[in-house]
């Protein structure tokens, strides 16, 4: 009969004196990094940079959002206007300020050590984005502390290392990474000062740490994304009050210091677009962006449902353990430790699955929980024995699904078989087919960390080498290579039938969006210009340049596919006779 581990009564340590089903090789290894908090944090570091490096710095930009908010970045370091935002002459008031410093930042920085056209490198835009994603890894590593073992909390942050939407947004220059890390943070101090009082710890000092850290991660997050952190913390303290029948504890998080050091970080820039913009911003974030999201917002919208449905894609490898998990968690749903989990995941989940507009990355502040609480079921030894078992093989169907559909999609787009990418292929299938392959009870850590292995393995595939090679995908920097390339000084650009954020990006602030008669028009207006006319445009053109007399060459074609449209597109460069 295989051993169980104990169950500690709440309060008591936890490290468990007879640990079992540590199993060899990748156990070993976590052995060793456990065995110190500095250990733990630089393995955590260490792993998150090969998670998310792959394809960081070679992935053109994504539209549309990632473009959006590297080009209003963009557009702030160029004018030196670091309070409003912009995309072109259109106000860009959906989000606060906070990501545009950061990627403002970032992009100075560079600049100023000497980078060259650093204002168009994407990789720097996305800088604080792979910062928050190996923060928020290390942050829950920190979470985890207050509910599991150390060699516990290590293996919640590798889940969410290795998580496929956390993967996705460490790569991309938008603000949910950074979301991330600031809720982490605020559920962290929140989850210790809430288990201290359930343990009626009562110093007559208490640590002024906590409170800081919570009333400072809340200021990043509104800073970030408006109120939407408040939303979060709300539904966890007021789930914990009902559950409890108490909110005495709240005394503990210092609130009229709390309220005013927060307001002392985020008042000065929202007084400074209020001069600005008067309450534009506010109508348009609160109730143009935010309020709008309980419609259906930008065709974003599914059913209920939908997020669970996706939890087992966007959280793999750690959602086939989540639903092992999932029985023992619910039958110990009154311990404060799971009670304050469950809080932090349940109440946000039910909202997020009502709220008409569903996009995946709104439950990324979840997963953190999901990841707790599966490793506390683990330590436990309390996974299920039930048919949920069978859902291990998922182990191994996601890398053989993945892999399958990347490489025919290569070959299709770029008629390349790209072989460089099979060998880490082959190693994601193996390290899946292990995990599921080797699963019990006793041995649910090694297959874990054989999953986390294959999800390594796959990222590198993936991101570093199959994505970056769909070049089809991304036209915009083809396009804007060939401007580069021209013998006349400042080209200037017009862009007709194809106006993705990220061709602004990288042409230029000044590129005008039109239609093809407007792109003749513009081309008739001096030398140096050049006409970006997609194939569904050119007739307009064609018809517009013969009524004015205009003179033009085919500078070059370029072929590409529009995946924010779905549809293959054709862009013909134009320029004005005589220009080269």
């Amino acid at each position: 009969m295989a051993k169980t581990l104990p169950h500690p009564q709440f309060g008591q340590p936890r490290e468990p004196k007879n640990p079992v089903g540590r199993g060899r090789g990748l156990a070993n290894v976590l052995d060793s990094v456990a065995a110190s908090q500095g250990r733990s944090i630089l393995f955590l570091a260490i792993v998150g940079l090969l998670f998310f490096l792959p394809g960081f710095f070679n992935i053109p930009p994504i539209d549309r959002d990632e473009a959006r908010f590297a080009q209003a970045t963009k557009q702030m370091v160029e004018t030196g206007d670091f309070v409003d935002i912009r995309f072109q002459d259109e106000v860009r008031y959906k989000k606060p300020v906070g990501i545009y410093w950061l990627q403002a930042a970032a992009v100075e920085t560079a600049s100023s050590l000497g980078l060259p056209r650093a204002q168009i490198r994407i990789w720097l835009y996305r800088v604080p984005s792979l910062i928050g994603a190996i923060g928020a890894v290390l942050l829950t590593y920190w979470a985890a502390l207050a509910f599991i073992t150390r060699r516990g909390a290590v293996l919640a942050g590798l889940i969410m290392c290795s998580s496929v939407l956390l993967g996705v947004e460490a790569r991309l220059a938008k603000t949910d990474a950074m979301l991330l890390l600031t809720i982490v943070a605020a559920m962290g101090a929140l989850a210790r000062i809430y288990l201290s009082s359930q343990r009626r710890e009562n110093p007559e000092h208490p640590s002024w740490i906590h409170p800081a850290i919570f009333w400072t991660a809340l200021a990043g997050g509104i800073l970030l994304k408006g109120p939407l952190i408040l939303m979060f913390v709300g539904l966890t303290i007021g789930t914990l009050a009902i559950l409890d029948r108490s909110a005495s504890w709240l005394w503990r998080l210092r609130s009229v210091w709390g309220l005013m050091w927060m307001l002392v970080l985020v008042m000065p820039w929202f007084v400074a677009i209020f001069l600005r913009a008067g309450d534009t911003f506010f109508t348009q974030s609160i109730g143009g962006d935010m309020l709008s999201k309980f419609a259906a917002q930008e065709s974003h919208g599914a059913p209920p449902g939908i997020y669970f449905l996706l939890f087992w894609i966007t959280f793999w490898p750690g959602a086939p353990l989540a639903g092992l998990a999932a029985p023992a968690v619910w039958r110990t749903r009154r311990k404060p430790e799971v009670q304050f989990l469950l809080a932090w995941l349940v109440p946000s989940w039910i909202v997020f699955e009502l709220v008409l507009t569903k996009l995946p990355h709104y439950v990324l502040p979840l997963y953190p929980a999901v990841a707790i609480l599966s490793v506390w079921a683990l330590e436990r030894h309390v996974l299920s024995r039930s048919w949920l078992t069978k859902g291990t093989a998922w182990w191994f169907a996601i890398p053989a699904m993945t892999l399958v559909l990347a490489i025919v999609a290569t070959i299709t787009l770029t008629r390349q078989p790209v072989f460089l990418a099979w060998p880490f292929a082959a190693a994601a299938l193996i390290s899946g087919l292990f995990a599921w392959w080797l699963y019990d009870d006793y041995n649910a850590e090694r297959s874990l960390l054989n999953a986390i292995l294959a999800a390594l393995f796959l990222s590198t595939s993936v991101y570093g080498i199959i994505v970056a090679a769909l070049t089809p995908l991304f036209p915009s920097p083809e396009v804007a290579r060939a401007l580069r390339n021209v013998e006349c000084v400042g080209p200037k650009a017009a862009a007709a039938g194809y106006h993705e954020p990220s061709l602004v990006f990288m042409t230029g602030t000044s590129t005008l969006l039109t239609d093809g008669s407007g792109a003749a028009d513009f081309l008739s207006y001096g030398s140096c210009r050049f006409a970006l006319v997609e194939s569904r445009s050119e007739r307009a053109f064609a018809q517009r340049a013969e009524a004015i007399g205009l003179r033009y060459n085919v500078a070059t074609r370029i072929d590409g596919f529009n995946f924010s449209q779905g549809k293959a597109i054709s862009i013909a460069i134009f320029r004005s006779e005589g220009t080269r």
